[in-house]
């Protein structure tokens, strides 16, 4: 049924309930899985504020190398969990994109045929600031998405 399934996480807990419910469905079909995480770029919006701050070059550096970290961290724990369900995963980071866009490239780049990712389904105002996601990967692939909550 499927043969390639992308897992998207960014290490919360709701993010880790999706990892096991795409590594069981991956266990059961002989799936090949790939787990994504993505950083995203610098927040320039928020490097000149009123008070006069522009970040520096190392200020970036820090924040890049920070994420970084944060992302191999996050995929060791989804690698540990892949092993327990008995299933291989590549482990797979991205960094400077926003992940709808990423996933959604990702997923058009390669043989994926499901992507797996969670939602905390808001909806309203609270979606519409807090933005989603999962609704833009929704919005523009292609791809059959499993969205867990």
């Amino acid at each position: 049924m499927y043969k390639h399934i992308l897992i998207a996480t960014d290490g919360s807990d709701l993010a880790q309930k999706g990892l096991e419910q795409g590594l069981e469905l991956a266990a059961k079909l002989g799936s090949k899985v790939t787990i994504l995480t993505v950083t995203e770029p610098f927040p320039m919006m928020a490097t000149a504020s009123s008070a006069g701050w522009i970040a520096s070059p190392k200020d970036v550096e820090i924040y890049n190398e920070n994420q970084a970290g944060q992302a191999q961290s996050i995929l060791k724990a989804a690698g540990e969990t892949a092993a327990k369900h008995g299933v291989t995963a590549e482990l797979k980071h991205i960094d400077d994109r926003w992940p709808a866009e990423a996933i959604t490239d990702f997923s058009g780049k390669s043989d994926v045929d499901l992507i797996v990712m969670t939602s905390h389904g808001r909806r309203g105002l609270g979606r519409l600031l807090l933005g989603s996601q999962t609704s833009e990967v929704l919005t523009h692939t292609k791809t059959a998405i499993l969205v867990v909550r």
